[in-house]
């Protein structure tokens, strides 16, 4: 029986998780940890019966501890609960799936502990890279992509590892705005922008899929999981979603996994690693798909991937600015307060301000985090 601890239990990895978990039989949960939907929270505490659980918001956290006071649950809050959340001491593997920045310290102390990872929060190598891998190395833990295109990359190096790579073919569907123009998108609603074609996925990272900030975040991210160099990194637009990345050996051969666009595979992928279980869910057809079309990405109507690269070239704790400010642009545009072409322009104006430090420590990455948010509110 495996057993694991779920970060971001109550949104859309968590759930496709949990749902997993409840297939397959043979997995244990051991911690739960959510924001504020404490209805959902107490739900799968009293499925899954963790040792520990943890709401963000303490207010919400002790109004759940009153509702599962009949059960033997710990609930706790805030970082510290967090981080208590993912060292739950029999956890063997900790799904990281939490939205934001949030992510790094407990995924330090889930390593540190000697917990694999199951990496859905891309924030955390994004901004904190140079911490994570070399660290990842030192306690001799895994780290398992979640991310579709991430986990086709992985999938695509297994039999691989000693073979370099030339190139990595990040695909990306366009969201739903491919194809248009600025002038077209000045009126873009929040509604307008949480309509993908293809993926279900949570509010914050369905707006960056539209800006193209997503792709960016996912190019500074495969940096570090592979080992490779930004300018090694090419991004395809893949309308579709059928191939969900690919890699390109010195001998030019290309290597691509495909699927269905179905978060489950690679949560599961991740869960069961190296062994593939079955999965029920469609499966491709090629006698009906036709075909598979690819088109180059519009950098100058979507200008967040051409930003991510600049700041993933530069490093430092330029990536963190990028993130930050997209993560509270983001969120004024959730709440009515900025239109969509705002949220990339305040990120190169955050951007362009800033002042980079080389190899930043965690705390010197949360005040850069600070600095980008105090940039947007001025704005």
């Amino acid at each position: 029986m495996k057993k694991i601890s779920i970060l971001g239990s109550t949104g859309s990895i968590g759930t496709q998780t949990l749902e997993i978990v409840r297939a397959q039989k043979d997995i244990e949960i051991t911690a739960l940890a959510a924001g504020s939907n404490i209805e959902l929270l107490e739900k799968q505490i009293r499925e899954f019966s963790p040792a520990i659980a943890c709401v963000w918001d303490e207010e919400k956290a002790r109004m759940l501890a009153a509702s599962v006071r009949d059960l033997s649950v710990k609930v706790v809050s805030g970082m510290d609960g967090l981080i208590e959340a993912a060292t739950e001491p029999e956890a063997e593997l900790v799904v990281t799936a939490v939205v934001g920045m949030i992510g790094i310290r407990p995924t330090i102390a889930a390593m540190e502990a000697g917990k694999d990872i199951a990496l859905a929060n891309k924030e955390t190598l994004v901004t904190a890279g140079h911490i994570i891998m070399p660290l990842a190395g030192e306690k001799k833990v895994k780290i398992l992509p979640v991310d579709s295109e991430h986990s086709a990359i992985f999938q695509c190096l297994n039999g691989e590892r000693e073979n370099k790579i030339h190139k990595i073919l990040l695909t990306a569907s366009g969201g739903p705005f491919r194809g248009k123009t600025r002038k077209e998108l000045e009126h873009v609603t929040v509604e307008d922008a949480l309509r993908h074609p293809n993926w279900s996925m949570g509010r914050k990272i369905t707006i960056d899929s539209s800006t193209m900030v997503n792709k960016g975040l996912e190019v500074m991210e495969a940096k570090w999981l592979f080992g490779v160099e930004i300018d090694q990194i090419q991004v395809v637009i893949q309308p579709k979603s059928i191939i969900h990345s690919m890699v390109e050996f010195e001998d030019g051969a290309v290597m691509a996994q495909m699927g269905t666009p179905d978060m489950k595979l690679p949560i599961q992928y991740a869960l069961y690693y190296p062994e593939r279980r079955m999965l029920s869910g469609p499966r491709l057809d090629f006698w009906t798909m036709g075909q598979i079309t690819f088109e180059k990405p519009d950098a100058e109507n979507f200008p967040g991937l051409k930003l991510a690269c600049q700041a993933g070239r530069r490093g430092g704790s330029l990536p963190t600015v990028f993130n930050a400010a997209n993560e509270k642009a983001v969120a004024e545009f959730l709440a009515g307060r900025i239109s969509y072409l705002s949220i990339t322009d305040l990120i190169q104006g955050a951007m362009e301000s800033h002042k980079v430090k080389e190899n930043p420590s965690v705390e010197e990455i949360l005040e850069a985090e600070a600095e980008a948010y105090e940039y947007i509110e001025s704005r």
